[in-house]
């Protein structure tokens, strides 16, 4: 049974069996006697080195296993094993080369959070977003077709990346084609079925056994040659398979389903893999895995414990105090949150919306206030849009609440399905911009960009908390799709007022009075940008709404300045300061401008001031891109 830790250890464990499992060969090599201490002490490296650098680690936990499983028995890297998310690929990443490198797991020039193609041979597939990886090891196994080979393909997907269309879109063409592929669902949250124990295991190796296989060929043979014989035979044994096991919604969608079973007990994945691996055509195994398993208090709070911070060194009891932290404003998503629940107190009309991201988007207080006025869509964020056009189609006012990138995955129906039709539908967009360590698949670089060539679309970008707040009224009360986009993380600690005041539309507002030099900017760079006003003497406006665009705002600046730069934390190409360069081309406003923003390169993890300082978005790169500028018209 593996062993139950209940602190994370903040000492490098011992592990021996561990240091002569580097690769996979080298773990293949290991007798599976010597399996479950292996699981151990690959469950107590993990814990160790999170704590150090912090991450992901519920998921992972739950996986150790059927990690192990997976590479013991596969031909990996030649076998193609594909991860879902990532999430819980960390005991991957220490089994394949990666173990020393651990500690620099999220950081800056570090090894990133999720499976990356350019980082190992053994990521087989960059992953970003959920429900993937069907796809991707279907692509995989019809290469592997094609090419001739006889190199497998493993997807490894979780049962809440399940609920997404695209896996089962994937699902649909993996029998079409008749790939031989092997799908992996771990159920972490028994969400599937609770069928799990040796009755469970014991059918599971029989019905993924080669005598069990050829029995049923050589049955399909001989029953084919009667009329209609095969057919019933085929349908009596999938009603009997689903009276005992959960499977038959994959058995109709033209997979052999095997499970479930307990996704810890290496013997059974052993051999149930082992068996798996030479059948023919789509297969699909469903392990039972315990989120957190092996570290009680994640165990208990799977939600909580899905990702911790960096534990912090023990200060000795002599250490000089800590110095007292500069109080910081609550997070944006908690703002939104408590206007949402104010809004809906205010007006009986409004639902809340969100794909899977309930505690992330802080709509945590309104599903409790409110649970008929509540939607979870799961990981679905197309289902999320449309669902929202439909509401309004019929007088509701549904507010979805998404992550940026998130978005992306639904920009189709936010066209086509809201925009196309005027629909009133707000879209209140969190972990807008640059994110951190999670790295460029999940950073909101795009959504200006994307967003403000919809016709009709109202697009704002708050500056504070308060406009925040007031921005949601305001794109709340208008009348078509509205985007209120916001970062991660806290605000400037600004005054928020309590009522539900709404913005003039299309209005900015001058912060600073200066000359020279104006600084346009799109959101919350306006107190790195005020930094910079003081120092120069410059102009700063607070732009509040990229559209419309405040063009006689723009018109008067660029009379008034021999230099106006706009500032966004946002792909430079195509984003908010492109909108001022289109109206001031055709206004035929021909003053200097300089864009700050995103460049036109994924930036990779690190810490948020790392990688806006990298991008030139921080006070410092703001005050010498300008400098450097007004040196060049200058002639110097």
């Amino acid at each position: 049974m593996p062993t139950t830790f209940h602190e994370i250890p903040r000492e490098r464990p011992l592990t021996p069996l561990l240091d002569r499992a580097n690769t996979p060969d080298e773990l293949r090599r290991l007798g599976e006697a010597e399996l479950e201490t292996l699981a151990d002490e690959l469950r107590q490296y993990l814990l160790y080195t999170v704590g150090q650098t912090g991450g992901h680690f519920g998921a992972g936990l739950g996986v150790i296993e059927l990690t192990i499983a997976l590479h013991y028995v596969f031909d990996t890297p030649d076998d193609r094993l594909v991860w879902d998310v990532g999430h819980q690929a960390y005991p991957h990443k220490i089994l394949t080369g990666r173990r020393e490198r651990m500690g620099s797991l999220r950081q800056k020039d570090g090894i990133a959070a999720f499976p990356r193609r350019t980082e190992s041979t053994y990521d087989t597939f960059g992953v970003g977003h959920s429900s993937t990886s069907i796809s991707a090891a279907l692509g995989m196994a019809i290469a592997a077709r094609l090419q001739g080979s006889k190199r497998k393909s493993v997807a490894v997907i979780g049962d809440g990346a399940l609920t997404a269309g695209m896996a089962f879109e994937a699902l649909n063409h993996a029998s079409d084609v008749g790939a031989n592929m092997l799908v992996v669902l771990n159920d972490n949250d028994m969400s599937i079925s609770r069928n799990v124990g040796g009755l469970s295991n014991y059918l599971a190796k029989i019905l993924s056994s080669r005598t069990y296989a050829s029995m049923r060929e050589g049955s399909k043979k001989v029953l084919s040659r009667l009329p209609g014989a095969w057919e019933i035979a085929r349908k009596t044994e999938e009603h009997a398979k689903g009276m005992l096991v959960p499977g038959t919604l994959f058995e109709e969608l033209g997979w052999n389903y095997i499970g479930p079973i307990d996704g810890h007990d290496l013997p059974t994945l052993l051999a149930t893999l082992r068996n798996m691996r030479d059948l023919e055509g789509p297969q699909f195994l469903h392990v039972v895995t315990k989120k957190g398993k092996g570290f009680a208090p994640a165990e208990v709070d799977p939600i909580g414990y899905h990702a911790i911070t960096k534990l912090e060194p023990l200060k000795a009891a002599s250490a000089t105090p800590l110095a007292t932290p500069k109080p910081s404003g609550p997070k944006y998503s908690s703002v939104f949150g408590q206007w949402l629940c104010d809004m809906a107190d205010a007006d009986e009309r409004l639902v809340g919306i969100t794909p899977a991201m309930k505690e992330g988007s802080d709509l945590v207080a309104f599903s409790e206030r409110y649970p008929a006025r509540y939607f979870d869509v799961a990981i679905a964020e197309q289902h999320a849009v449309t669902l929202a056009a439909g509401m309004a189609c019929d007088g509701v006012k549904p507010v979805v609440a998404i992550y940026s990138t998130f978005l992306q995955r639904a920009y189709d129906q936010l066209i086509h399905d809201v925009a196309v039709q005027h629909l009133d539908v707000l879209f209140a967009i969190d972990r807008a911009g640059l994110v951190g360590e999670d790295g460029p698949t999940h950073a909101g670089s795009f959504d200006l960009s994307y967003l403000r060539c919809i016709p009709g679309m109202l697009v704002m970008t708050p500056s504070d908390e308060n406009e925040l707040r007031r921005m949601l009224t305001t794109g709340y009360l208008f009348d078509g799709p509205a985007a209120v986009r916001y970062p991660r993380g806290s605000g400037p600690n600004a005054a928020i007022e309590a009522g539900l005041a709404a913005l003039e539309i299309g209005k900015g507002v001058i912060r600073r009075q200066g000359q020279g030099v104006a600084l346009l900017v799109f959101g919350v760079q306006l107190g790195e940008a005020l930094q910079v006003g003081e120092t120069l003497d410059a102009t700063v406006v607070d732009m509040r709404f990229v559209k419309p665009l405040d063009e006689a705002l723009v018109r008067d600046l660029a009379t008034r300045h021999a230099l106006l730069v706009t500032v966004e934390e946002n792909s430079i190409m195509g984003g908010a300061g492109s909108a001022v360069s289109e109206f001031m081309a055709r206004e035929n406003l021909l003053k200097p401008i300089l864009h700050l923003g995103l460049p036109d390169y994924y930036v990779e993890h690190a810490k948020p001031a790392q990688m806006l300082a990298e991008c030139g978005l921080d006070a410092a790169g703001i005050e010498a891109a300008v400098r450097q500028r007004l040196a060049t018209l200058h002639g110097e």
